[in-house]
């Protein structure tokens, strides 16, 4: 078994100047950054993908309250993102990445979670992805009907008083 590498993941900020330690420059925010063009931000590449969707985003709205529950959602949103992040660990391992983001908040943002869930092992990431609270689970699609002992519950409402009423004569 090959020993593991440990990765190199920078974070700057859009507005701030690219440097030649920057390594591998990709831009990680769903929206392009207001104000900067491509040849100033200087990335390799845009994987607008990988960020947050644009309803967690709304709802976390850089509210340092809300980060923690941020994060938890973003990771479970990244769990289906097994391939960007493997391919961003892989250009990890090739050099220093650096995860460009335009939020002013240096603590609280997309880049900073993407960064903690690309530094964990990737088995431990879709582990925490699968894991659910068993009040968030949902019935299997198609399940209208349990059953209980011998006899099957309809789990349907019950017919409105007017559809239950005998035609008018």
């Amino acid at each position: 078994m090959a020993a593991k590498q440990k990765l190199d993941v920078q974070l700057k900020r859009a507005y701030d100047r690219p440097s030649s330690e920057d390594g591998t420059r990709i831009l990680v925010d769903r929206l392009w950054p207001r104000g900067v063009t491509k040849e100033a931000l200087a990335i390799a590449r845009w994987i607008k993908e990988i960020g947050p969707s644009d309803a967690l985003r709304h709802w976390f709205g850089h509210d340092t309250e809300r980060w923690d529950e941020f994060q938890r959602r973003y990771a479970a949103e990244l769990g289906k993102q097994s391939k960007l992040l493997a391919e961003l660990r892989s250009l990890a391992r090739q050099g220093t990445l650096t995860l460009v983001y335009a939020a002013r908040d240096d603590a609280h943002n997309n880049a900073v979670a993407l960064r903690e869930a690309l530094l964990k092992a990737p088995r431990a990431a879709k582990a925490k992805a699968r894991t659910k609270s068993p009040a968030a689970a949902k019935p299997a699609a198609g399940a209208s009907k349990r059953k209980s002992g011998n006899r099957s519950l309809n789990t349907r409402r019950a017919p409105s008083r007017r559809a239950r009423r005998s035609p008018k004569r």
